[in-house]
């Protein structure tokens, strides 16, 4: 159906309207995005500005993964995030403000400990056929990484983030909202426990 829609507006020229919450249709049918909240419109942009330069927290979970933490943005180029300081891209904020930072799961690199930022305990690890989507505590953060490494669950691995991956958004209504994937733990421990009791009961 998407194939056919492209080949329709191609076709015909036209413009239209598609309103969708599926996020690969955002990214593959449009040429620009409009992405809402409760009838307010939060950014509007090419899909690759919609995915890459975020807005604020809103967006950042409604758009593909994200790992959004609280932060401060310490000058121009620097920001500080669990108990750490790094080079980021950004610049234009005052100094020392908090600010919530995003990072996305694919861009967290697994390395050798002598080359980590940060390091954690690996909580659950999920194949997900390409990859493996694996849940890092650091710091009482539960994390979100995205990689074709296998690791243990259980075990601690070091992470690496380059400058490009850290994007910075002004703090907002959503802030605090979203964030680490605690919840995200908790609801799949849920689950599993009640498949658990349901096959013990057949």
């Amino acid at each position: 159906m998407q194939q056919e829609l492209k080949n329709i507006r191609k076709q015909t020229g036209i413009t239209f309207i598609y309103v969708t919450h599926d996020q690969e249709e955002v990214l593959s049918l449009s040429d620009r995005v409009i992405v809402m909240n409760a009838g307010e419109i939060q950014q509007v942009g090419a899909p690759i500005d919609i995915y890459n330069e975020l807005v604020n927290a809103y967006v950042a979970d409604f758009i593909g993964e994200s790992n959004i933490l609280d932060g401060v943005m310490l000058e121009d180029y620097k920001v500080r995030l669990a108990g750490h300081t790094f080079d980021c891209v950004d610049k234009g904020f005052d100094a020392n403000e908090p600010v919530d930072v995003v990072i996305r799961p694919e861009d967290v690199d697994v390395v050798a400990p002598e080359k980590g930022m940060l390091t954690g305990l690996v909580t659950q690890v999920t194949f997900m056929g390409v990859h493996y989507e694996i849940i890092v505590e650091i710091d009482h953060f539960k994390w979100m990484i995205q990689t074709t490494d296998y690791v243990a669950p259980d075990s601690r691995i070091d992470i690496y983030i380059e400058p490009d991956a850290f994007h910075v958004m002004k703090k907002s209504e959503y802030s605090d909202l979203f964030g680490d994937y605690s919840s995200y733990s908790f609801e799949h421990e849920l689950l599993s426990e009640n498949v658990d009791e349901e096959a013990l009961e057949e």
